[in-house]
């Protein structure tokens, strides 16, 4: 580090000791989330040190037994996940991986247009020609059926009588 870049205290202000700069082993107190949310978390931090009982805290939180276990459970999960290993370097937003993937894209567009051509030159070099294709209607084949509607024909099986006669006449 540069002499410029390092902070000096305005002249004049009292000068904070080299312990107050720096605690290698004081957390830092989060400054984010609702106060309620970190009074939670607190008085959840006193049970799991023993300070209190769970049935102290629920009583503290204004909440019952089982409402305060759902809340233990969220904060050590919300702690195991805080502990994983994070990526190094910088990480792609949704943004940015859109982005990647238009240019990617379009740069194997590129690159099969470009194949495209390569192959039809050697086509022309070997004098090689493609049969025309062929539009759909010629081609034959069977013709396509037309499609009964499986609620229509169920209807007309409910209107015919039983082969037996058995059962009453279908109303129309």
């Amino acid at each position: 580090m540069r002499p410029s870049e390092v902070s000096r205290p305005a002249p004049g202000a009292p000068r904070a000791t080299s312990r107050e700069r720096r605690r290698p082993g004081h957390p830092r107190v989060p400054t984010t989330g609702s106060r309620e949310a970190r009074q939670r978390a607190a008085v959840i931090l006193d049970v799991l040190a023993g300070v209190c009982t769970p049935v102290g805290a629920a009583k503290m939180l204004g909440t019952s037994i089982t409402r305060y276990y759902v809340l233990e459970a969220r904060l050590l999960a919300a702690l195991v996940t805080a502990c994983e290993d994070r990526p190094r370097g910088r990480t792609r937003g949704p943004e940015q991986e859109i982005a990647l993937l238009k240019r990617e894209v379009e740069r194997l567009k590129q690159e099969c247009a470009r194949k495209q051509s390569l192959v039809r030159a050697v086509q022309r070099t070997m004098g090689l020609t493609l049969p025309e294709a062929q539009p759909a209607s010629a081609k034959g084949g069977r013709r396509r059926r037309r499609p009964v509607v499986r609620a229509l024909r169920a209807a007309a099986a409910l209107r015919t009588p039983p082969p037996d006669g058995t059962g009453s006449p279908a109303v129309a």
